[in-house]
């Protein structure tokens, strides 16, 4: 029999090293022998010692396990956390705002992995534009790198670790006092984005932000008390620049709509077949955004060893992120009637060209086209964090260790300003003539004819029209208790065992005041003084895209407060409309009450070829109750040609229930087939929870409407997790100090994923104009149905007929069903679990250190396929798995002496983000992107290093598109962000 081999001695040290440093909630990484506590301790420094703990984390865990460990002591590889998992393979990371923000693993998007802080569920709580969020996803931009110690990436399912991540679960370590010792270190940092710049004077944030950090750490009593604090504070005004079809694409069969064949196709070049699929734009928008973030964190750790065998842990953890932003629009809106078009190839065709003719009237003496739409934003967001933990480790004896865990935590985001988390006020001149955008590039290019002697918008055609306040609050709070075990049998077998209760409470709420005259009407331009408005152009801000500065750019900038003030004024001093409402009108809240037990053994055989397996199962159990406050719809008005407000009343609760319980069976083995070389195999099953939406205790419906009916969604409670089979084979050779070279494929068999069913009702008994009584008329007397100007004829019709009659108000240009009007129709999103799918995937890593010369590179390549995939040929509701993309990382190195330099580089390939393009189904493409980072640090002296940094340094900008890449959704640019400062150790 092969005598079994111990690790080599640097291979134990990092190891017990990292064990010191994490929770030991998990308790992943294999038992070390029994002779380790008798070497001494290692500190972890520099690029090449972090690259060389992750690859021995790697390599001495149970199941596969990657990770990130802290070059030194408040020196994390990067800024951000996202920024630094995306450079592990297999995940991904989503940008926000140029910055990342939350992960997809494996092609599992970031509401189905479980983040943890020491070991323990952390909440997570973010808000969107205009809804309530959904998301259980955490945010990585809400945490500074600088008091991270390390990262743990487990991409096989455990019974001894929480459930709730499908993709992987990711635990983020801090450091202890009695592991750090006697530590004192402060850094200061200053940054320079130049996104900021790329943006009108009165956007741009300061040239240089400042960073700044520190970490304290001592022991006292003979080493029984420590005691750690570390802080930190961040600014950082940055932008971002878009062109989007932010309405979205209308598509239709080739046989069908705007462009129906058989039809006149006379100014139609190369126009769609009966067969082909196509589709129109819904808007076009140009937005410039200029973003101020502060953000704060801060923990404090006081621990109690009286002895050997027993440490108590009390921690407390806080991060805030307030973010303010500024936004300014040029937009136009069209209304499907193409007059003049060109076509790519089918059978998926999209515009190169789309023009939309649009006549001149003269009004009061003015000629007046469609509005050139331009509009405003100034709000203000908070996320607040945070946790307080409690822990006590008992070794009661050489064979039994116990451990409780206890933490309550919360995550809440929310207004940070009186004008709510998001707003609007739209202004316009109604200047617009025939339209035209030229598609036929990345970016897509307006064209607008002014009336006949304007060669340039005057501020005198300037008004205020539609307007939106929005509160968007979300709070997400984690109460958990764990009691944990191990008891030894001997040095090679172990049984692992425990219990936990969590219970989850999560409110997420909404509400807005909306003035919905969008198209004008009842406003007058001369209400509005001339020096409100001040001139600029779009093309300016777009220089990273080729063909920008041909585009029509012509827009006014405002103050919002002025603007907002001047609004208020010309309404007779009525605030309430430029306001959110103080009471939410949706209100869901759901409590999730979770109790679980797992008992897990683990065993190394001394077989000739040694092999570890940890074989394990766990229960869990969920009682789930959902309340909801939503709005009582109770009517729908017409407001502009293509655009309908549904009216809501007062809003009530409903309540809903719903339970599961899972047993979770898992299997980890891995084989030492030589010193170097290691394969591993593992299967087990795991659980994702589902969004909140989809288990909200009512119906909602949205607020905007169209011509065909509205939208709105319903949840239910009862709804099953995800549950999914994960199978992982891996061979991996080490064949030097820091180098090693790994093959892995993984599968997932997924049930229950929650597709969406869609179906058409008639809630509440509201009544729409269309088809009703006003309307039928219109089309009597020659209004006719798929003419350019048919809604504007209609409506039209009934202002000159029917001024004055019920539903028919001619000053605020709005027309409201009428009982014996048909009833609205409203596509109604229901959740159901209905779909099952299977993803695999290969991930290849390799690292390599050329000798001792300092020079070192690290590369990896997912591969990640799954036969769900978006039909693109499909006008219906589809189900398909949303951030699917392969990805690469490639990092080159040196790292000797008093230099450190690290160039990295990160690729993601195209993925379906949404299968939504906002309120109809279509599919949402981000495009590939790729990133270069570049660091570069000196160590002055033992105690003063200097560093440099830049993020996005060539430039890069991001994409979306529909069905076809001409389709533009989202067209981003943002720019390169450089860093410089220091870090002085005490």
């Amino acid at each position: 029999m092969k005598p079994f081999r111990a690790a080599p001695k640097q291979r134990l040290l990092t190891s017990a090293l990292l064990l010191a440093i994490a929770s030991p909630a998990l308790a992943q990484v294999a038992d070390p022998p029994s002779d380790a506590t008798e070497l001494d301790a290692v500190v972890v420094t520099g690029i090449r010692g972090s690259l060389t703990s992750s690859m021995n984390l790697k390599r001495d865990s149970q199941g596969i396990v990657d990770g990130i460990v802290a070059e030194d002591i408040g020196k994390f590889p990067d800024t951000n956390l996202a920024e630094s998992l995306q450079r592990i393979s297999g995940v991904s990371i989503d940008r926000s705002m140029g910055e990342g923000s939350k992960v997809t693993v494996r092609g599992v998007g970031p509401d189905f992995n479980l983040v943890l802080l020491n070991g323990r569920q952390m909440p997570a709580s973010s808000i969107e534009a205009t809804n309530a969020s959904n998301s259980r996803a955490f945010d990585f931009a809400n945490l500074a790198s600088e008091s991270i110690s390390g990262i743990e990436v487990f991409k096989t399912s455990r019974a001894a670790t929480p459930t709730g991540g499908i993709g992987a679960t990711i635990n983020i370590k801090t450091g202890r006092p009695l592991d750090m010792g006697e530590l004192i270190s402060v850094g200061m940092k200053a940054v320079h984005d130049t996104s900021s710049e790329n943006l009108p004077k009165s956007m741009r944030g300061d040239s240089a932000t400042g960073e700044m950090s520190g970490i304290f750490s001592n022991v006292f009593a003979d080493g029984k008390l420590g005691v750690s604090v570390s802080a930190s504070y961040q600014e950082r005004d940055s932008g971002y620049n878009e062109a989007a079809v932010g309405g979205g694409w209308y598509a239709f069969p080739g046989n069908e709509g705007p462009l129906a064949l058989p039809g006149p196709a006379a100014n139609a070049t190369n126009p769609p077949g009966a067969g082909d699929i196509y589709s129109v734009p819904q808007n076009l928008i140009y937005a410039l955004n200029g973003i101020q973030r502060q953000r704060t964190n801060a923990q404090g750790t006081l621990q109690y060893a009286p002895n050997d065998r027993i440490t108590a842990t009390l921690d407390y953890t806080y991060s805030e992120n307030r973010i303010q932003q500024q936004r300014h629009e040029l937009s136009t809106w069209f209304n499907q009637a193409a007059s003049r078009t060109s076509w790519t190839d089918g059978p998926i065709a999209a515009p190169t060209s789309y023009t939309e003719f649009i006549d001149f009237q003269t009004v009061d003496g003015v000629l007046e086209g469609s509005d050139l739409a331009m509009a405003g934003s100034q709000f203000a967001t908070k996320n607040e964090n945070k946790s307080l933990g409690f822990n006590v480790a008992w070794e009661v004896t050489d064979s039994l260790d116990l451990e409780f865990d206890y933490h309550s935590s919360s995550a809440e985001s929310g207004a940070d300003s009186p004008w709510g988390s998001n707003n609007v006020i739209g202004a316009a001149a109604f200047v617009r003539g025939n339209t035209t955008v030229d598609f036929s590039g990345d970016f897509p290019v307006l064209g607008v004819q002014l009336p006949p002697g304007m060669s340039r918008v005057g501020a005198d055609r300037m008004m205020v029209t539609g307007s939106s306040f929005r509160n968007s609050y979300m709070k997400s709070e984690v109460e958990q208790g764990q009691v944990r075990g191990r008891f030894r049998f001997g040095d090679y077998s172990s049984l692992q065992f425990g219990a936990a209760f969590t219970e989850v409470d999560n409110r997420t709420a909404y509400s807005f005041t909306q003035r919905d005259d969008w198209g004008g009407f009842g406003n007058r331009a001369g209400d509005y003084a001339d020096d409100l408005w001040i001139a600029d152009d779009m093309s300016r801000y777009f220089d990273q895209f080729p063909g920008s500065g041909e585009m029509f750019g012509q827009f006014y900038l405002f103050d919002f407060g002025r603007v907002r003030d001047a609004a208020i004024a010309a309404r007779g001093g009525d605030v309430s409309a430029y306001l959110p409402p103080d009471e939410f009108s949706t209100d869901r809240r759901a409590t999730e009450k979770s109790k679980s037990a797992y008992v897990q053994w683990n065993n190394t055989w001394d077989l000739a070829m040694p092999l570890h397996a940890s074989v394990g199962v766990r229960y869990e159990e969920t009682d789930v109750t959902s309340r909801a406050l939503v709005p009582i719809a109770t009517g729908m008005t017409w407001t502009g040609e293509n655009e309908f407000a549904v009216q809501f009343g007062d809003p009530d609760f409903t309540e809903l229930r719903g339970s599961y319980d899972y047993w979770l069976p898992s299997v980890d083995l891995s084989l030492e087939v030589t010193d170097e070389l290691v394969v591993r195999a593992s299967y087990g099953h795991s659980i994702g929870r589902p969004q909140w939406n989809h288990i909200q205790g009512g119906q909602t419906l949205d607020s905007f409407a169209a011509f065909e009916g509205g939208t709105g969604s319903q949840g239910d409670p009862g709804l099953r997790p995800l549950e999914s089979k994960n199978f992982d084979l891996s061979v991996e050779w080490y064949y030097g100090e820091s180098s090693y070279v790994s093959v892995g494929w993984f599968r997932k068999d997924i049930d229950n994923y929650i597709g969406t069913s869609v179906v058409e009702i008639s809630p509440f008994d509201i009544r729409t104009p269309v088809g009703g009584a006003y309307y039928n008329q219109a089309v009597a007397a020659g209004c006719t149905p798929g003419a350019t100007a048919f809604r504007r004829c209609v409506r039209e019709y009934i202002f000159d007929n029917f001024a004055g009659a019920p539903g028919v108000d001619e000053a605020n240009n709005t027309i409201e069903g009428q009982p014996g009007d048909p009833l609205a129709v409203f596509r109604v999103s229901v959740p159901v679990n209905k779909e099952s799918s299977s993803l695999d995937g290969w991930e290849i890593s390799a690292q390599h250190v050329f000798g001792e010369s300092g020079f070192g590179l690290a590369a990896n390549y997912t591969i990640v396929d799954s036969d769900l995939i978006y039909d693109n040929y499909n006008l219906g509701d589809q189900f398909a798995l949303v951030g699917l993309s392969d990805s690469a990382n490639l990092v080159a190195f040196y790292d000797k002496g008093p230099w450190q330099v690290r160039a990295a580089y990160n690729w993601r390939d195209k993925f379906l983000s949404s299968t939504y393009d906002s309120w109809r189904p279509n599919p949402v493409y981000v495009e590939d992107y790729g990133q270069l980072d570049l660091n570069i640090s000196y160590q002055v002296s033992d105690n003063f290093t200097i560093h440099a940094e830049a993020i996005n340094l060539t430039d890069e900008t991001m994409r979306s598109h529909g069905r076809h890449e001409r389709q533009v959704f989202y067209a981003t640019q943002t720019g390169p962000r450089y860093m410089f400062g220091f870090r002085y150790k005490f």
